[in-house]
């Protein structure tokens, strides 16, 4: 089932330019911000669509991140050289809705008869990416959510099989492993993605007003006054103790690679990495997913999705835009769009018939992809409610960013918990008051 790489990222950018395509071919432009070896699947599944015919074109360029992939599309519009398509990660979502610079995805996809059936992608999903009015601005492309990954056999030392499900049980489980001689119990860093976001979803508690944003741009941030501050502290005081260990790229490690060399023996993170934690990790690395946990006494919610989705730009050629279709088609596609990205990433399924092929492929039951179902799982926990279809606010790439760094000021003691809190949601409230400025006279669709 597995479709294996077929060539090196340095081969697989010669084969993706236009010089090493046949002639006649009509291009179009699609600039994505995956890296590294998501980043290679990427531009092997444009050499794929291009091998597949030969009437059109995918001229597929890296951006270096997600980040720069929105910088410098939105740069491109303002001087006419924008890409037909780019991938844009979920903070930049609400940006691009009142861009006017983009071709909404429903209307593409009727205009081009491209027959997707949006009622296939998962609730979580479509509540993401949906508008008020339940129309898709954007096409699903690489969806995850947030998971804890555990050492089996570092649990195995304190007579345990499976991994926590509430907090608290999670806390007596990183004192036991600190006691029974685990040198890193648990990696934690200051990502506001799986510690405040996923974290907030799974207990139904927001983050911000208006539905997280979803009712309109004068939503207020209000997460230093739920639990999540209680479940910082929490945190810090396994530091504090020894149970748990910050690790950070200023320390010159990930916590990803911290758990795949086995040095840490937990984190939260993307079930996206699983893929490339297997890829690094010391050969009798025996690790399970699993879902974050609960507080005891709290009841579960679905997570959210990260990731990325696809959206059209204004103001191209129709030429351009036929060649997009059938790349869309190709990548939106159950078995040549949504099995080959779970095959080759940890991403998961973004509809019901892509993880229904999955499945009846035996996907799950390969041992090599083992514990991957836990994310359907977490974001299929509930249905979605008004707490838990994610975060829609304005600039909130530089809210994670304040968020980051009043948590690292909590963490090294510059600063009490709660107090760092209250900054970063005061910092944060004025980025939407300056974002709602700028949009002035404009509503979320």
């Amino acid at each position: 089932m597995r479709r294996a790489l077929l060539a090196s990222a340095a081969t697989l950018l010669i084969l993706g330019t236009p010089a090493a395509q046949a002639e006649g071919r009509q291009k179009f432009e699609f600039w994505y911000g995956l890296t590294g070896q998501l980043g290679d699947v990427v531009q092997n599944q444009c050499k794929l669509f291009n091998d597949a015919q030969d009437k059109y074109e995918a001229v597929c360029v890296g951006q270096g991140g997600y980040d720069k992939a929105e910088q410098n599309t939105i740069a491109a519009y303002r001087s006419h050289q924008q890409p037909t398509i780019v991938q844009v990660y979920d903070a930049g979502t609400v940006n691009f809705l009142l861009s006017g610079a983009v071709y909404p995805a429903d209307k593409f996809d009727q205009d081009f008869k491209l027959g997707i059936d949006w009622k296939s992608y998962y609730p979580a999903i479509r509540d993401f990416y949906g508008t008020s009015q339940g129309t898709m601005w954007s096409f699903p492309y690489n969806s995850s959510t947030a998971v804890l990954y555990w050492n089996k056999d570092a649990w195995a030392k304190i007579g345990k099989t499976a991994a926590p499900k509430t907090w608290e049980e999670f806390g007596e489980d990183l004192a036991a492993l600190k006691k029974a001689g685990v040198e890193c119990p648990f990696a934690h860093d200051f990502d506001p993605w799986p510690i405040l976001e996923q974290f907030s979803a799974i207990n139904a508690v927001p983050v911000a007003t208006e539905e997280n944003g979803f009712k309109g741009l004068d939503a207020k941030l209000t997460f230093n006054h739920t639990i999540f501050v209680d479940f910082m502290k929490d945190v810090k005081g396994w530091v504090d103790r020894g149970e748990a260990k910050l690790v950070t790229l200023s320390s010159g490690v990930n916590k990803r690679d911290a758990f795949a060399n086995g040095v840490c023996a937990s984190h939260l993170n993307s079930i996206a990495d699983y893929s490339a934690i297997k890829a690094v990790a010391k050969p009798d690395l025996n690790f399970g997913v699993a879902m974050l946990p609960v507080y005891k006494g709290q009841e579960r919610h679905n997570s959210t999705i990260g990731g990325a989705s696809l959206w059209v730009m204004a103001g191209k050629s129709p030429a351009e835009y036929e060649a997009a279709a059938a790349f869309l088609k190709y990548v939106t596609a159950p078995r040549t769009g949504e099995e080959y990205i779970v095959d080759n990433t940890g991403y998961i399924p973004v509809t019901t018939a892509g993880q229904k092929l999955v499945e009846d492929n035996g996907f799950y039951k390969d041992p090599k992809h083992a514990g991957r179902e836990v994310a359907i799982a977490s974001l299929t926990a509930s249905p979605v409610g008004p707490l838990t279809h994610g975060i829609r606010l304005g600039n909130y790439t530089s809210i994670r960013a304040i968020v980051r760094s009043e948590l690292e000021a909590a963490f090294t003691g510059k600063k009490d918990m709660q107090a760092a809190m209250d900054d970063a949601v005061a910092q944060g409230n004025e980025v939407l008051s300056r974002y709602a400025q700028t949009m002035r006279g404009k509503t979320l669709p």
